[in-house]
């Protein structure tokens, strides 16, 4: 079984020192690189970058640089969402966001599980798990989501949060650990439009 059968199976493998790995990630990280240091305004340009970086992107995404992926393949990106700047995605496992998403900027979600002695970490052994964000939500800035956690639809986490435990859909939750504060209801619809 290849080192990268084990990662999909969520299985402890050699994330540092397979060669195979290695190659996918320093391909991503060169696509990464290219859409950095692309102008924004070359729009054809950078959406072909993304699509080689990320093929299982939906529709009328956008995402703005830098962005950085270990893999890319294993980012599932929803239609119309939207990834601000200096978001990494550590897509060891699957990461699957919704449709009409919103990610603020330096947002990070970590797939990645390592041992916790120190001599099983430093063989490049981890393993993974997924990552699953519902539509519609909105992910506020600097928020860190962590490996198998579940986002439900509809869901607003404030920014700075660190969500380590499943969030239902449809509230407002925030904190460090992230917490579900109260629903999300028609009182917070805008009143007053311009």
């Amino acid at each position: 079984m290849t080192e990268r059968e084990k990662m999909e199976m969520g299985l402890w493998y050699d994330a540092n020192y397979d060669v195979q790995l290695g190659e996918i990630r320093a391909e991503a990280k060169e696509l990464c690189r290219q859409l950095g240091l692309t102008p924004p305004t070359a729009t054809a340009e950078c959406e072909r970058i993304l699509r080689k970086l990320l093929p299982n992107m939906g529709r009328d995404v956008s995402i703005l640089a830098p962005f950085i992926v270990d893999y890319g393949f294993n980012c599932f990106i929803g239609d119309h969402s939207f990834i601000n700047h200096g978001a990494y995605l550590m897509d060891c496992a699957p990461i699957r966001l919704g449709s009409h998403c919103f990610v603020g900027p330096s947002c990070g979600m970590y797939t990645a599980i390592h041992p916790l002695l120190a001599a099983e970490r430093n063989t490049g052994l981890e393993k993974c798990a997924p990552i699953v964000i519902g539509d519609n939500v909105w992910i506020g800035g600097n928020c860190v989501v962590m490996q198998g956690v579940t986002i439900g639809d509809g869901t607003v986490i404030g920014a700075g949060s660190v969500v380590t435990r499943d969030i239902p859909a449809g509230v407002i939750a925030f904190g460090n650990p992230c917490r579900v504060i109260r629903p999300v209801t028609e009182d917070d619809r805008i009143t007053e439009v311009i």
